[in-house]
Protein backbone atom coordinates (compact mmCIF):
# COMPACT_ATOMS: atom_id res chain seq x y z
CA UNK A 1 0.00 0.00 0.00
CA UNK A 2 1.30 3.43 -0.95
CA UNK A 3 0.16 6.51 0.96
CA UNK A 4 0.92 10.09 -0.09
CA UNK A 5 0.93 12.44 2.93
CA UNK A 6 0.59 16.16 2.27
CA UNK A 7 2.39 17.95 5.11
CA UNK A 8 4.12 14.66 5.86
CA UNK A 9 6.97 16.21 7.83
CA UNK A 10 4.68 18.54 9.81
CA UNK A 11 3.27 18.04 13.29
CA UNK A 12 0.35 15.72 12.50
CA UNK A 13 1.79 14.13 9.37
CA UNK A 14 5.07 13.41 11.14
CA UNK A 15 3.30 11.76 14.04
CA UNK A 16 1.26 9.65 11.64
CA UNK A 17 4.48 8.40 10.05
CA UNK A 18 5.76 7.54 13.53
CA UNK A 19 2.61 5.58 14.36
CA UNK A 20 2.87 3.55 11.13
CA UNK A 21 6.58 2.83 11.24
CA UNK A 22 6.20 -0.86 12.17
CA UNK A 23 4.32 -1.96 9.04
CA UNK A 24 6.26 -3.95 6.42
CA UNK A 25 5.00 -3.41 2.88
CA UNK A 26 3.68 0.08 3.58
CA UNK A 27 5.21 2.95 1.60
CA UNK A 28 4.74 6.54 2.79
CA UNK A 29 5.43 9.45 0.43
CA UNK A 30 6.35 12.39 2.69
CA UNK A 31 5.36 15.55 0.85
CA UNK A 32 5.74 19.26 1.42
CA UNK A 33 6.88 22.48 -0.24
CA UNK A 34 10.44 21.97 1.04
CA UNK A 35 12.32 19.03 -0.42
CA UNK A 36 15.15 19.59 2.08
CA UNK A 37 12.82 19.24 5.06
CA UNK A 38 11.18 16.17 3.56
CA UNK A 39 14.59 14.59 2.96
CA UNK A 40 15.79 15.39 6.48
CA UNK A 41 12.61 13.91 7.97
CA UNK A 42 12.94 10.71 5.95
CA UNK A 43 16.62 10.41 6.84
CA UNK A 44 15.72 10.41 10.54
CA UNK A 45 13.02 7.75 10.11
CA UNK A 46 13.57 4.42 11.83
CA UNK A 47 11.25 1.51 11.23
CA UNK A 48 9.99 -1.15 8.86
CA UNK A 49 7.86 1.22 6.85
CA UNK A 50 9.45 2.62 3.71
CA UNK A 51 9.46 6.43 3.44
CA UNK A 52 10.23 8.59 0.42
CA UNK A 53 10.54 12.41 0.27
CA UNK A 54 8.74 14.45 -2.37
CA UNK A 55 8.53 18.17 -3.03
CA UNK A 56 4.89 18.92 -3.74
CA UNK A 57 2.74 22.03 -3.79
CA UNK A 58 -1.00 21.64 -3.42
CA UNK A 59 -1.56 23.25 -6.81
CA UNK A 60 0.24 20.35 -8.50
CA UNK A 61 -1.48 17.47 -6.69
CA UNK A 62 -3.18 15.99 -9.75
CA UNK A 63 0.10 15.69 -11.64
CA UNK A 64 1.71 14.01 -8.62
CA UNK A 65 -1.16 11.54 -8.29
CA UNK A 66 -0.74 10.48 -11.90
CA UNK A 67 3.02 10.12 -11.47
CA UNK A 68 3.25 8.52 -8.01
CA UNK A 69 0.01 6.51 -8.27
CA UNK A 70 -0.73 6.25 -4.51
CA UNK A 71 -3.54 4.13 -3.10
CA UNK A 72 -4.43 6.82 -0.56
CA UNK A 73 -3.88 10.55 -0.01
CA UNK A 74 -3.75 11.97 3.50
CA UNK A 75 -3.99 15.75 3.81
CA UNK A 76 -2.16 16.70 7.01
CA UNK A 77 -1.33 20.26 6.02
CA UNK A 78 -3.96 22.95 6.55
CA UNK A 79 -5.10 25.33 7.82
CA UNK A 80 -8.32 23.96 6.35
CA UNK A 81 -10.20 27.14 7.28
CA UNK A 82 -7.95 29.10 4.88
CA UNK A 83 -7.88 27.06 1.66
CA UNK A 84 -9.10 30.00 -0.39
CA UNK A 85 -11.59 30.05 -3.25
CA UNK A 86 -11.16 26.36 -4.08
CA UNK A 87 -10.94 24.65 -0.66
CA UNK A 88 -11.67 21.16 -2.00
CA UNK A 89 -9.05 21.18 -4.76
CA UNK A 90 -7.22 18.13 -3.38
CA UNK A 91 -10.45 16.15 -3.01
CA UNK A 92 -11.43 16.96 -6.59
CA UNK A 93 -8.00 15.80 -7.79
CA UNK A 94 -8.35 12.52 -5.87
CA UNK A 95 -11.75 11.88 -7.43
CA UNK A 96 -10.33 12.57 -10.88
CA UNK A 97 -7.37 10.26 -10.28
CA UNK A 98 -9.44 7.57 -8.54
CA UNK A 99 -7.54 7.74 -5.24
CA UNK A 100 -8.99 7.42 -1.72
CA UNK A 101 -8.67 10.48 0.51
CA UNK A 102 -8.48 11.19 4.27
CA UNK A 103 -7.72 14.45 6.04
CA UNK A 104 -7.07 15.95 9.48
CA UNK A 105 -9.45 18.87 8.86
CA UNK A 106 -10.42 20.74 12.02
CA UNK A 107 -12.62 23.40 10.37
CA UNK A 108 -16.32 22.76 10.96
CA UNK A 109 -17.48 24.33 7.69
CA UNK A 110 -14.85 22.49 5.65
CA UNK A 111 -15.77 19.08 7.07
CA UNK A 112 -19.50 19.71 6.83
CA UNK A 113 -19.17 20.75 3.17
CA UNK A 114 -17.39 17.58 2.02
CA UNK A 115 -20.72 15.79 1.61
CA UNK A 116 -21.25 17.81 -1.59
CA UNK A 117 -18.91 15.31 -3.28
CA UNK A 118 -20.77 12.26 -1.99
CA UNK A 119 -22.61 11.30 -5.19
CA UNK A 120 -19.49 11.70 -7.31
CA UNK A 121 -17.38 9.68 -4.85
CA UNK A 122 -19.91 6.84 -4.73
CA UNK A 123 -20.13 6.73 -8.52
CA UNK A 124 -16.32 6.48 -8.70
CA UNK A 125 -16.10 3.98 -5.83
CA UNK A 126 -13.78 6.35 -3.93
CA UNK A 127 -13.58 6.90 -0.17
CA UNK A 128 -13.44 10.56 0.95
CA UNK A 129 -13.44 11.06 4.73
CA UNK A 130 -12.87 14.48 6.29
CA UNK A 131 -12.11 15.40 9.90
CA UNK A 132 -10.33 12.13 10.68
CA UNK A 133 -8.97 13.17 14.07
CA UNK A 134 -9.90 13.29 17.76
CA UNK A 135 -12.50 15.94 16.90
CA UNK A 136 -14.95 14.54 15.79
CA UNK A 137 -14.02 10.84 15.44
CA UNK A 138 -13.12 10.09 19.06
CA UNK A 139 -15.80 12.42 20.44
CA UNK A 140 -18.47 10.77 18.30
CA UNK A 141 -17.33 7.26 19.27
CA UNK A 142 -17.58 8.15 22.96
CA UNK A 143 -21.07 9.59 22.52
CA UNK A 144 -22.25 6.49 20.64
CA UNK A 145 -21.10 4.39 23.60
CA UNK A 146 -23.06 6.68 25.94
CA UNK A 147 -26.12 6.72 23.67
CA UNK A 148 -26.50 2.96 24.14
CA UNK A 149 -27.90 3.65 27.62
CA UNK A 150 -29.22 7.24 27.47
CA UNK A 151 -30.86 9.84 25.27
CA UNK A 152 -28.30 12.63 24.88
CA UNK A 153 -29.62 16.19 25.19
CA UNK A 154 -26.52 18.33 25.78
CA UNK A 155 -22.82 17.80 25.23
CA UNK A 156 -19.70 19.56 26.44
CA UNK A 157 -16.23 18.46 25.48
CA UNK A 158 -12.68 19.65 25.36
CA UNK A 159 -9.06 18.81 24.76
CA UNK A 160 -6.16 19.87 26.99
CA UNK A 161 -2.80 19.39 25.27
CA UNK A 162 0.40 18.99 27.22
CA UNK A 163 2.46 22.22 27.24
CA UNK A 164 5.29 20.09 25.80
CA UNK A 165 3.23 18.72 22.89
CA UNK A 166 4.24 21.42 20.44
CA UNK A 167 1.86 23.18 18.08
CA UNK A 168 2.26 23.58 14.35
CA UNK A 169 2.27 26.97 12.63
CA UNK A 170 -0.70 25.99 10.46
CA UNK A 171 -2.68 25.01 13.56
CA UNK A 172 -1.85 28.39 15.07
CA UNK A 173 -3.02 30.10 11.88
CA UNK A 174 -6.29 28.18 12.05
CA UNK A 175 -6.87 29.10 15.71
CA UNK A 176 -6.15 32.79 15.18
CA UNK A 177 -8.23 32.74 12.02
CA UNK A 178 -11.44 31.91 13.91
CA UNK A 179 -10.55 33.66 17.22
CA UNK A 180 -13.25 36.28 17.62
CA UNK A 181 -14.88 35.11 14.40
CA UNK A 182 -18.25 33.37 13.98
CA UNK A 183 -18.61 29.79 15.17
CA UNK A 184 -21.85 27.92 14.45
CA UNK A 185 -23.15 25.65 17.21
CA UNK A 186 -26.41 24.34 18.64
CA UNK A 187 -27.81 26.09 21.71
CA UNK A 188 -31.31 25.74 23.13
CA UNK A 189 -32.29 23.54 20.21
CA UNK A 190 -31.50 26.22 17.63
CA UNK A 191 -28.47 27.19 15.54
CA UNK A 192 -26.45 29.78 17.42
CA UNK A 193 -23.64 32.02 16.26
CA UNK A 194 -20.89 32.06 18.86
CA UNK A 195 -17.51 33.72 18.67
CA UNK A 196 -14.36 31.63 18.74
CA UNK A 197 -12.35 31.79 22.00
CA UNK A 198 -14.62 34.49 23.46
CA UNK A 199 -16.44 32.25 25.94
CA UNK A 200 -14.75 29.98 28.46
CA UNK A 201 -15.64 27.27 30.97
CA UNK A 202 -13.61 25.37 33.55
CA UNK A 203 -13.34 21.60 33.71
CA UNK A 204 -11.24 18.93 35.39
CA UNK A 205 -10.12 15.93 33.36
CA UNK A 206 -10.18 13.00 35.79
CA UNK A 207 -10.10 9.33 34.80
CA UNK A 208 -11.47 7.35 37.79
CA UNK A 209 -8.67 6.37 40.15
CA UNK A 210 -5.96 8.28 38.24
CA UNK A 211 -4.17 11.52 39.01
CA UNK A 212 -6.41 14.17 37.41
CA UNK A 213 -5.21 17.14 35.44
CA UNK A 214 -5.43 20.41 37.27
CA UNK A 215 -8.67 22.31 36.79
CA UNK A 216 -8.29 24.10 33.45
CA UNK A 217 -9.86 26.91 31.50
CA UNK A 218 -11.37 25.76 28.17
CA UNK A 219 -12.44 28.18 25.44
CA UNK A 220 -14.86 27.69 22.54
CA UNK A 221 -13.19 26.37 19.39
CA UNK A 222 -14.39 25.89 15.82
CA UNK A 223 -14.28 22.12 15.36
CA UNK A 224 -16.31 19.75 13.14
CA UNK A 225 -18.12 18.25 16.15
CA UNK A 226 -20.30 21.35 16.44
CA UNK A 227 -21.97 20.61 13.11
CA UNK A 228 -21.59 16.89 12.42
CA UNK A 229 -22.46 15.42 15.83
CA UNK A 230 -25.96 16.92 16.48
CA UNK A 231 -27.55 15.08 13.52
CA UNK A 232 -26.33 11.82 15.10
CA UNK A 233 -28.47 12.39 18.22
CA UNK A 234 -31.99 13.67 17.44
CA UNK A 235 -32.72 14.70 21.04
CA UNK A 236 -29.64 16.92 21.28
CA UNK A 237 -30.32 20.61 21.96
CA UNK A 238 -26.87 21.92 22.98
CA UNK A 239 -23.24 21.28 22.09
CA UNK A 240 -20.08 23.11 23.16
CA UNK A 241 -16.45 22.20 22.45
CA UNK A 242 -13.37 23.85 23.86
CA UNK A 243 -9.59 23.71 24.12
CA UNK A 244 -7.57 24.22 27.30
CA UNK A 245 -4.03 25.27 26.34
CA UNK A 246 -1.57 26.32 29.02
CA UNK A 247 -0.05 28.47 30.43
CA UNK A 248 -3.31 30.13 31.39
CA UNK A 249 -2.04 33.71 31.18
CA UNK A 250 -1.34 33.25 27.45
CA UNK A 251 -4.71 31.56 27.06
CA UNK A 252 -6.36 34.59 28.65
CA UNK A 253 -4.38 36.93 26.40
CA UNK A 254 -5.78 35.08 23.39
CA UNK A 255 -9.29 35.36 24.88
CA UNK A 256 -8.81 39.12 25.20
CA UNK A 257 -7.67 39.47 21.59
CA UNK A 258 -10.63 37.37 20.42
CA UNK A 259 -13.11 39.51 22.34
CA UNK A 260 -11.52 42.67 21.00
CA UNK A 261 -11.87 41.42 17.43
CA UNK A 262 -15.50 40.43 18.03
CA UNK A 263 -16.35 43.72 19.78
CA UNK A 264 -14.87 46.06 17.18
CA UNK A 265 -15.30 43.98 14.03
CA UNK A 266 -11.56 43.73 13.43
CA UNK A 267 -9.99 41.48 10.77
CA UNK A 268 -8.71 38.00 11.58
CA UNK A 269 -5.77 37.73 13.96
CA UNK A 270 -3.70 35.54 11.62
CA UNK A 271 -0.90 38.16 11.35
CA UNK A 272 -0.05 37.27 14.97
CA UNK A 273 0.34 33.57 14.14
CA UNK A 274 4.13 33.47 14.09
CA UNK A 275 4.33 35.42 17.35
CA UNK A 276 1.95 33.08 19.21
CA UNK A 277 3.57 30.06 17.58
CA UNK A 278 7.00 31.12 18.81
CA UNK A 279 5.81 32.00 22.31
CA UNK A 280 3.66 28.90 22.90
CA UNK A 281 6.39 26.56 21.73
CA UNK A 282 8.83 28.14 24.18
CA UNK A 283 6.58 28.45 27.24
CA UNK A 284 6.97 24.82 28.25
CA UNK A 285 6.66 24.19 31.96
CA UNK A 286 4.43 22.21 34.29
CA UNK A 287 3.26 18.63 33.90
CA UNK A 288 3.98 16.79 30.65
CA UNK A 289 0.45 15.41 30.55
CA UNK A 290 -2.61 16.04 28.45
CA UNK A 291 -6.22 14.99 28.42
CA UNK A 292 -9.67 15.10 26.92
CA UNK A 293 -13.22 14.93 28.23
CA UNK A 294 -16.75 14.51 26.89
CA UNK A 295 -19.70 15.21 29.19
CA UNK A 296 -23.33 14.46 28.30
CA UNK A 297 -26.62 15.34 29.95
CA UNK A 298 -29.77 13.45 29.11
CA UNK A 299 -32.35 10.89 30.18
CA UNK A 300 -31.98 7.23 31.05
CA UNK A 301 -34.75 4.96 32.31
CA UNK A 302 -36.99 7.92 33.07
CA UNK A 303 -34.48 9.97 35.06
CA UNK A 304 -32.05 12.80 34.36
CA UNK A 305 -28.43 11.66 34.13
CA UNK A 306 -25.04 13.28 33.65
CA UNK A 307 -22.23 11.08 32.39
CA UNK A 308 -18.72 11.90 31.35
CA UNK A 309 -15.76 10.24 29.68
CA UNK A 310 -12.21 11.22 30.51
CA UNK A 311 -8.84 10.51 28.91
CA UNK A 312 -5.37 11.10 30.32
CA UNK A 313 -2.14 10.78 28.35
CA UNK A 314 1.32 10.93 29.87
CA UNK A 315 4.46 12.29 28.27
CA UNK A 316 4.97 11.96 24.53
CA UNK A 317 2.04 9.59 23.96
CA UNK A 318 -0.59 12.32 24.22
CA UNK A 319 0.45 14.26 21.10
CA UNK A 320 0.01 11.08 19.05
CA UNK A 321 -3.74 10.81 19.70
CA UNK A 322 -4.94 13.22 16.95
CA UNK A 323 -3.11 11.07 14.38
CA UNK A 324 -4.44 7.75 15.69
CA UNK A 325 -7.74 7.86 13.78
CA UNK A 326 -5.97 7.82 10.41
CA UNK A 327 -3.52 5.24 11.75
CA UNK A 328 -6.46 3.00 12.66
CA UNK A 329 -8.11 3.42 9.24
CA UNK A 330 -4.90 2.65 7.37
CA UNK A 331 -4.37 -0.49 9.46
CA UNK A 332 -7.96 -1.51 8.73
CA UNK A 333 -7.44 -0.91 5.00
CA UNK A 334 -4.35 -3.12 5.08
CA UNK A 335 -6.55 -5.86 6.58
CA UNK A 336 -9.05 -5.40 3.77
CA UNK A 337 -11.52 -3.36 5.85
CA UNK A 338 -12.02 -0.40 3.52
CA UNK A 339 -14.68 2.19 4.41
CA UNK A 340 -17.72 2.37 2.16
CA UNK A 341 -17.28 4.66 -0.87
CA UNK A 342 -18.67 8.17 -0.59
CA UNK A 343 -17.70 11.62 0.66
CA UNK A 344 -18.63 12.51 4.23
CA UNK A 345 -17.36 13.49 7.64
CA UNK A 346 -15.48 10.80 9.54
CA UNK A 347 -17.95 10.97 12.42
CA UNK A 348 -18.75 7.23 12.09
CA UNK A 349 -15.34 6.06 10.89
CA UNK A 350 -14.30 4.33 14.14
CA UNK A 351 -15.73 3.00 17.37
CA UNK A 352 -14.34 3.55 20.86
CA UNK A 353 -13.06 -0.03 20.88
CA UNK A 354 -10.81 0.82 17.92
CA UNK A 355 -9.20 3.60 19.95
CA UNK A 356 -8.94 1.49 23.08
CA UNK A 357 -6.94 -1.10 21.13
CA UNK A 358 -4.51 1.62 20.04
CA UNK A 359 -4.19 2.98 23.60
CA UNK A 360 -3.01 -0.40 24.90
CA UNK A 361 0.72 -0.44 25.52
CA UNK A 362 0.85 3.35 25.75
CA UNK A 363 0.59 5.71 28.72
CA UNK A 364 -3.01 6.54 27.77
CA UNK A 365 -5.96 5.69 30.01
CA UNK A 366 -9.64 6.51 29.82
CA UNK A 367 -12.85 5.87 31.72
CA UNK A 368 -16.46 6.88 32.30
CA UNK A 369 -18.02 8.63 35.27
CA UNK A 370 -21.54 9.02 36.60
CA UNK A 371 -21.77 12.68 37.56
CA UNK A 372 -25.28 12.74 39.01
CA UNK A 373 -24.10 13.43 42.57
CA UNK A 374 -25.34 11.72 45.69
CA UNK A 375 -24.10 8.49 47.23
CA UNK A 376 -21.01 7.98 49.38
CA UNK A 377 -18.28 10.61 49.11
CA UNK A 378 -15.53 8.24 48.01
CA UNK A 379 -17.77 6.65 45.39
CA UNK A 380 -18.46 10.10 43.95
CA UNK A 381 -14.74 10.93 43.72
CA UNK A 382 -13.35 7.54 42.71
CA UNK A 383 -16.18 6.29 40.54
CA UNK A 384 -15.62 2.78 39.23
CA UNK A 385 -12.04 2.76 40.59
CA UNK A 386 -13.45 2.09 44.07
CA UNK A 387 -14.56 -1.37 42.91
CA UNK A 388 -10.94 -2.42 42.37
CA UNK A 389 -9.86 -1.77 45.95
CA UNK A 390 -9.80 -4.44 48.71
CA UNK A 391 -13.14 -5.10 50.40
CA UNK A 392 -12.13 -3.59 53.79
CA UNK A 393 -11.34 -0.28 52.04
CA UNK A 394 -14.61 -0.38 50.11
CA UNK A 395 -16.58 -1.27 53.24
CA UNK A 396 -15.18 1.66 55.23
CA UNK A 397 -15.98 4.21 52.51
CA UNK A 398 -19.33 2.87 51.33
CA UNK A 399 -20.84 2.69 54.80
CA UNK A 400 -23.80 4.93 55.54
CA UNK A 401 -24.98 6.74 58.63
CA UNK A 402 -23.02 7.12 61.85
CA UNK A 403 -20.56 4.27 62.40
CA UNK A 404 -17.35 3.42 64.28
CA UNK A 405 -14.25 1.49 63.39
CA UNK A 406 -11.75 0.44 66.05
CA UNK A 407 -8.23 -0.96 66.16
CA UNK A 408 -4.71 0.10 67.03
CA UNK A 409 -2.05 2.46 65.70
CA UNK A 410 1.63 3.35 65.96
CA UNK A 411 2.44 7.07 66.04
CA UNK A 412 5.61 9.06 65.44
CA UNK A 413 5.57 12.83 65.93
CA UNK A 414 7.96 15.43 64.61
CA UNK A 415 10.35 16.87 67.15
CA UNK A 416 10.85 20.37 65.74
CA UNK A 417 9.30 23.42 67.37
CA UNK A 418 6.95 24.13 64.45
CA UNK A 419 5.98 20.47 64.19
CA UNK A 420 5.08 20.35 67.90
CA UNK A 421 3.07 23.55 67.53
CA UNK A 422 1.04 22.17 64.58
CA UNK A 423 0.42 18.90 66.46
CA UNK A 424 -0.81 20.81 69.48
CA UNK A 425 -3.17 22.98 67.42
CA UNK A 426 -4.67 20.10 65.42
CA UNK A 427 -4.63 17.58 68.29
CA UNK A 428 -2.43 14.95 66.68
CA UNK A 429 -1.56 12.04 69.03
CA UNK A 430 1.67 11.57 70.93
CA UNK A 431 4.36 9.12 69.85
CA UNK A 432 3.14 5.64 70.78
CA UNK A 433 3.26 1.94 69.91
CA UNK A 434 0.07 -0.13 69.64
CA UNK A 435 -2.18 2.67 70.89
CA UNK A 436 -5.93 2.14 70.85
CA UNK A 437 -7.51 3.79 67.80
CA UNK A 438 -11.10 4.65 66.97
CA UNK A 439 -12.64 6.55 64.06
CA UNK A 440 -16.23 7.71 64.22
CA UNK A 441 -17.89 8.74 60.93
CA UNK A 442 -20.74 11.23 61.24
CA UNK A 443 -22.74 12.53 58.22
CA UNK A 444 -23.12 16.33 58.14
CA UNK A 445 -25.16 17.90 55.29
CA UNK A 446 -23.46 16.30 52.31
CA UNK A 447 -20.15 15.90 54.13
CA UNK A 448 -18.75 13.46 56.64
CA UNK A 449 -16.95 14.26 59.88
CA UNK A 450 -14.10 11.97 60.81
CA UNK A 451 -13.39 11.96 64.57
CA UNK A 452 -10.15 10.11 65.24
CA UNK A 453 -9.08 9.10 68.76
CA UNK A 454 -5.60 7.59 69.01
CA UNK A 455 -3.93 7.00 72.37
CA UNK A 456 -6.47 9.21 74.12
CA UNK A 457 -5.91 12.22 71.79
CA UNK A 458 -8.81 13.28 69.55
CA UNK A 459 -8.69 15.29 66.33
CA UNK A 460 -11.33 15.79 63.67
CA UNK A 461 -11.66 16.68 60.02
CA UNK A 462 -14.58 17.24 57.66
CA UNK A 463 -14.49 15.49 54.27
CA UNK A 464 -16.61 16.35 51.23
CA UNK A 465 -16.71 16.05 47.44
CA UNK A 466 -14.87 18.92 45.76
CA UNK A 467 -16.70 21.38 43.52
CA UNK A 468 -15.58 24.14 41.16
CA UNK A 469 -11.81 24.07 40.85
CA UNK A 470 -11.77 21.09 43.21
CA UNK A 471 -14.01 19.04 40.93
CA UNK A 472 -13.27 15.28 41.19
CA UNK A 473 -11.11 15.85 44.28
CA UNK A 474 -11.68 15.04 47.95
CA UNK A 475 -11.75 18.14 50.14
CA UNK A 476 -10.66 17.72 53.78
CA UNK A 477 -10.88 20.54 56.33
CA UNK A 478 -8.93 20.70 59.57
CA UNK A 479 -10.36 23.79 61.23
CA UNK A 480 -9.67 26.73 58.91
CA UNK A 481 -7.14 24.76 56.83
CA UNK A 482 -8.63 23.25 53.67
CA UNK A 483 -6.86 20.60 51.58
CA UNK A 484 -7.83 19.29 48.13
CA UNK A 485 -6.69 15.71 47.60
CA UNK A 486 -6.57 13.47 44.55
CA UNK A 487 -7.64 9.88 45.22
CA UNK A 488 -5.41 7.61 43.15
CA UNK A 489 -5.72 3.85 42.95
CA UNK A 490 -2.28 2.19 43.00
CA UNK A 491 -2.96 -1.52 42.65
CA UNK A 492 -4.68 -2.46 45.92
CA UNK A 493 -3.70 0.76 47.64
CA UNK A 494 -5.64 4.03 47.71
CA UNK A 495 -3.26 6.99 47.64
CA UNK A 496 -4.12 10.47 48.92
CA UNK A 497 -2.18 13.07 46.91
CA UNK A 498 -2.37 16.76 47.98
CA UNK A 499 -3.08 19.10 45.05
CA UNK A 500 -3.85 22.50 46.58
CA UNK A 501 -4.70 24.11 49.92
CA UNK A 502 -5.99 27.27 51.54
CA UNK A 503 -6.34 28.91 54.92
CA UNK A 504 -9.89 30.11 55.22
CA UNK A 505 -10.67 31.51 51.76
CA UNK A 506 -7.07 32.48 51.00
CA UNK A 507 -5.25 30.14 48.56
CA UNK A 508 -1.82 29.20 49.83
CA UNK A 509 1.37 28.76 47.78
CA UNK A 510 1.88 25.31 46.34
CA UNK A 511 5.50 25.25 47.48
CA UNK A 512 4.26 25.31 51.10
CA UNK A 513 1.73 22.52 50.58
CA UNK A 514 2.05 19.77 53.23
CA UNK A 515 2.93 16.47 51.57
CA UNK A 516 3.89 12.92 52.53
CA UNK A 517 2.86 9.45 51.41
CA UNK A 518 -0.59 8.62 52.70
CA UNK A 519 -2.49 5.52 51.67
CA UNK A 520 -5.11 2.97 52.65
CA UNK A 521 -4.93 -0.76 52.00
CA UNK A 522 -5.81 -4.12 53.53
CA UNK A 523 -3.61 -6.17 55.88
CA UNK A 524 -4.72 -9.65 56.97
CA UNK A 525 -8.28 -8.86 55.93
CA UNK A 526 -8.44 -5.63 57.95
CA UNK A 527 -8.57 -2.02 56.85
CA UNK A 528 -5.06 -0.50 57.10
CA UNK A 529 -4.03 3.14 57.08
CA UNK A 530 -0.61 4.74 56.74
CA UNK A 531 -0.45 8.53 57.08
CA UNK A 532 2.67 10.69 56.86
CA UNK A 533 2.41 14.49 56.98
CA UNK A 534 5.41 16.66 56.20
CA UNK A 535 5.64 20.33 55.36
CA UNK A 536 8.32 22.56 53.85
CA UNK A 537 10.23 24.48 56.53
CA UNK A 538 8.70 22.18 59.17
CA UNK A 539 9.76 18.65 58.25
CA UNK A 540 7.90 15.71 59.72
CA UNK A 541 4.74 16.76 61.54
CA UNK A 542 3.25 13.36 62.33
CA UNK A 543 3.15 9.82 60.97
CA UNK A 544 0.67 7.20 62.12
CA UNK A 545 -0.27 3.79 60.83
CA UNK A 546 -2.49 0.96 61.98
CA UNK A 547 -5.47 -1.26 61.30
CA UNK A 548 -9.20 -0.95 61.96
CA UNK A 549 -12.26 -3.13 61.87
CA UNK A 550 -15.95 -2.18 61.97
CA UNK A 551 -17.52 -2.04 65.39
CA UNK A 552 -20.85 -2.82 63.73
CA UNK A 553 -21.96 -3.75 60.21
CA UNK A 554 -20.30 -1.05 58.06
CA UNK A 555 -23.35 -0.88 55.80
CA UNK A 556 -25.83 -0.39 58.62
CA UNK A 557 -27.89 2.79 58.26
CA UNK A 558 -28.54 4.38 61.63
CA UNK A 559 -31.99 5.74 62.56
CA UNK A 560 -30.47 9.23 62.74
CA UNK A 561 -29.39 9.00 59.11
CA UNK A 562 -32.87 8.04 57.95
Amino acid sequence: MKVLILGGYGVFGGRLVELLRDIYGLELIVCGRSLERAQAFCASHRGATRVEPLRLDRANVLEALRTVKPDLVVDASGPFQDYGADPYHVIACCLTAGVDYLDFADGADFVFGVSAFDARAKAAGIVVLSGVSSFPVLTAAVLRRMAATMDIHAVEGGIAPSPYAGIGLNVMRAVLGYAGGPVTLLRGGRPFRGRGLTESRRFTVAVPGRMPLRNLRFSLVDVPDLQVIPPEHPAMTDIWMGAGPVPEFLHRALNLLARTRARFGLPALTPFSKLFYAVLNRMRFGEHRGGMFVSARGRSEGRNVVRSWHLLAEGDDGPLIPSMAIEALIRKMLRGERPAPGARSAVRALELADYEALFEGRAIVSGFREDDGGGPIYRAVLGSALDGLPSPVRDLHEGAGMRRWTGSATVRRGTGLLARLVCAVVGFPETAQGAAATITFTPEQGAERWTRTIGGKTFTSLQSVGTGRDRHLLVERFGIARFSLALVRDGERLLFVPRRWSIGTVPMPGRLLPVGETFESAVDGQFAFDVTIRAPLVGLIVAYRGTLRPETDPRRISPAAT
